[in-house]
């Protein structure tokens, strides 16, 4: 891949380092990674490793340097094509987000610390596609303060080169350099800001108490920024009054391996301590926002969840910190040269650089994997196998299209959407994340099945219309896929669809009815009548159907009647009414009755009414069962008998005669297209008339089911154009 990474600068800092590091693992991979930054010293180390170096004033929030380095990074962007662009900074973030919006690449940041921001700062801020934190308490932070979903984020780590940072590296040199002599040797490593500097402060502070314990000892203070020049003022005075160098501050250097070998001691937080472990140095955890204190096996867990920033601890005073600097120096040797191995062990273990490139490249892959990305809204994530199937079916068949579109869901239950399908699923109910999702992606697919409509309620078909609305709003195109329309009763709501519908880019329609429909509300342009998106579902294996229908005490061998309800209101002479069909088929054709549950929870009380009226027994399949193994089971059946309409569909899918119990319009029109009969209507049930009806069908079972096999093949190859009229549409988009 070619990979632009956007940060600040890249002087000597925690995250700074990060970023070269992880940028020369991804080029010994042979990837093709360049840096646009405010420059700084490591550069040059950059660009020897062969990843190109772009300048530009991203470390600065002035308009001017702002709209400067906006037009840098749109230039290098367009001149050098990244399949990623990854931005390590809010300033870098915000502005790859606002060209993002235009130029469509891949985005990821990284998030390396938690920031004090309110107002239009936050508002502000912009975390790509999907976010790398590098510690849990980070990327709590983030869902927290900014609402970013816990699926966009992926844990990461502060990659360390074991082999640079090494107990192998000699610290001779610096020793010479700096004139260190034979005494111990504390070491610190920061970027010296006016936030980051607090243990340069108080090492400074503390020098004199430090050396009146410990005579001959030095301390090393390691880097750059705003501060410098302060600290190292205070430093020299503390040096005069001594009469000797205790205080030791190197500027911003590169080669921060060879200064931490010649360290005893290091005190310090994040990457820089963890360097310092990997040359097996041991450490006192101690920094800007909080200290820890020596590290020890004992403090490993909340190091880590950390990041090794001691954020949940108390800053330290000056006090603790000379007594934990002395306590530590006072250890034996040996413990000291064990804690220090512990420490190389943790780095070797769980913060190598291989392991960052390798978080980095599975999220470089989840964004850049798909070219096109949909939103589906439906009635997805509430247990009901029908609409389970639905969307199932539409992800089997855009992955068998094309492997360029990824899906969102709005779900009611997003962890189970996620667990059963491995789509990415948000909480439908939740505006901003809904918002977010409509922002982000291309297309909006409202569908399948029949949301809109108004017989459950106007507040259903108003959530599913406002879902489109905001689309368009975000002037999103919108596809009604393979859906049912109506009926929709009330006046204002049939005005509402017909707006809707005009304006959506793209309709496909389930059955002729629904044409219709919408003919019939005025609508005039153009629908295209396809099938519903289960016909191209794929059922679950003979082996796994006979298993589940063994389990409901129904041999291999044995003809059956699935049976399908659900409740109703207004019915109540229908339930006896039913049990006499029921107990008809089982005495006049051998067939066993066999209840399925399509949602469990609306299913179960009518089902065990019907089998309470029967005066034959009878048999439910009251296992969790995946629409697939649903369909597999039907499919063995002789008959089904069937109240919801996707029953119905899954018979016709696996060329089942069928007879529906209509409690709906919607159920009769697809009778109807099927060419089936219904046995009634549910609210005026005559058992005598059903009966006939099915005598009926059963006499002319073989012409019934041969022209059903017809009639499915050929539904099967109408869904095929929903999938191909998608795929015309996102790529009419990506050319826009």
């Amino acid at each position: 891949m070619k990979i632009l990474m956007a940060t600040m600068g890249l002087d000597i800092g925690g995250a700074e380092t990060h970023i070269v590091e992880l940028a020369k693992e991804l080029k010994s991979r042979g990837h093709d990674v360049m840096i646009v930054s405010n420059g700084g010293v490591y550069v040059s180390e950059a660009e020897a490793a062969g990843i190109r170096h772009y300048g530009a004033p991203l470390n600065r929030r002035s308009l001017t340097a702002m709209l400067q380095a906006g037009w840098t990074l749109r230039r290098v962007i367009q001149r050098e094509r990244p399949d990623i662009v990854h931005a390590h900074a809010r300033i870098p973030a915000f502005l790859c987000g606002l060209l993002q919006r235009r130029m469509k690449f891949a985005f990821v940041t990284s998030c390396h610390g938690v920031y004090q921001v309110s107002g239009a700062l936050k508002l502000l801020s912009n975390w790509g596609e999907q976010t790398l934190a590098v510690s849990e308490d980070i990327r709590d932070y983030l869902m927290e303060q900014y609402g970013v979903p816990e699926e966009q984020i992926t844990l990461t780590i502060n990659g360390i080169d074991t082999e640079k940072f090494s107990p192998q590296v000699s610290g001779e040199g610096t020793r010479e350099e700096f004139a260190l002599g034979e005494g111990p040797v504390i070491g610190h490593v920061s970027r010296l800001d006016q936030a980051s500097a607090w243990t340069a402060r108080q090492l400074i502070e503390i020098a004199p108490q430090l050396t009146q314990a410990i005579p001959g000892l030095r301390v090393l203070i390691v880097g750059g920024g705003g501060v410098y020049e302060e600290l190292a003022a205070q430093a020299r005075l503390v040096n005069e009054r001594l009469g000797w160098d205790c205080l030791i501050l190197t500027g911003p250097r590169t080669d921060v391996n060879r200064v931490v070998a010649a360290c005893d001691l290091f005190v310090g937080v994040s990457r820089a301590a963890l360097e310092a472990m990997a040359a097996g140095k041991p450490a006192v955890l101690s920094g800007a926002q909080g200290h820890t204190g020596l590290f020890t096996p004992e403090l490993l867990d909340k190091a880590v969840d950390t990041n090794f920033c001691c954020r949940t601890d108390p800053m330290s005073t000056g006090e603790q910190l000379a007594k934990e600097i002395l306590s530590a120096l006072a250890l034996p040797r040996a413990r000291r040269e064990e804690l220090g191995a512990f420490g190389r062990q943790v780095v070797q273990e769980r913060y190598s650089v291989r392991r960052m490139g390798e978080d980095c490249l599975s999220v470089y892959a989840r964004v850049c994997r798909r070219k096109y990305r949909v939103v589906m809204s439906g009635y997805y994530g509430f247990g009901n196998a029908g609409d389970d199937a639905i969307l199932e079916s539409i992800q089997q068949a855009i992955r068998t299209a094309s492997d360029d579109v990824s899906v969102t869901v709005l779900s009611n239950d997003p962890e189970l959407t996620k667990k059963q399908y491995g789509l990415e699923a948000i909480p439908r109910f939740q505006v901003l994340r809904v918002f977010s999702a409509l922002r982000r992606g291309d297309v909006l697919l409202s569908g399948g099945g029949s949301l809109l409509q108004d017989t459950t309620s106007t507040r259903s078909l108003l959530y599913y219309l406002s879902v489109i609305r905001c689309a368009q709003w975000l002037r999103k195109p919108v596809m009604l896929y393979a859906n049912g329309i109506g009926p929709v009763r009330k006046p204002a709501n049939r005005r509402r669809v017909k707006r809707v519908v005009e304006r959506a880019a793209l309709v496909t329609l389930r059955d002729h009815s629904s044409a219709r429909e919408l003919v019939e509300m005025g609508v005039t342009r153009p629908v295209q009548v396809t099938a519903d998106p289960v016909f191209h579902l794929a059922p679950a294996g003979r082996e796994k159907s006979l298993s589940l229908l063994a389990g409901a005490g129904i041999g291999e061998e044995t003809p059956f009647v699935a049976v399908s309800v659900r409740e109703w209101p207004n019915t109540e002479k229908f339930w006896m009414e039913l049990a006499r069909l029921c107990d008809h088929l089982r005495r006049a054709y051998g067939l066993e009755i066999l209840f399925l549950l399509m949602q469990r929870s609306r299913d179960q009380a009518a089902t065990a009414r019907v089998r309470s009226l029967m005066e034959e027994p009878s048999h439910e399949l009251d296992i969790p069962t995946t629409p697939r193994e649903l369909m597999g089971v039907l499919g063995q059946a002789r008959l089904c008998l069937a109240m919801r309409l996707h029953t119905l569909i899954f018979a016709a899918r696996m060329a089942v005669p069928a007879m529906g119990l209509v409690y709906d319009p919607k159920v009769a029109s697809y009778l109807e297209e099927l060419d089936l009969p219904a046995a009634g209507d549910v609210v005026s049930f005559d058992a005598e008339e059903a009966i006939r009806r099915a005598d009926d069908l059963m006499a002319r079972y073989d012409a019934v089911l041969a022209h059903l096999q017809s009639k499915s093949a050929q539904l099967s190859q109408a869904a095929k154009e929903n999938e191909r009229l998608l795929l015309d549409l996102l790529e009419g988009q990506s050319r826009r």
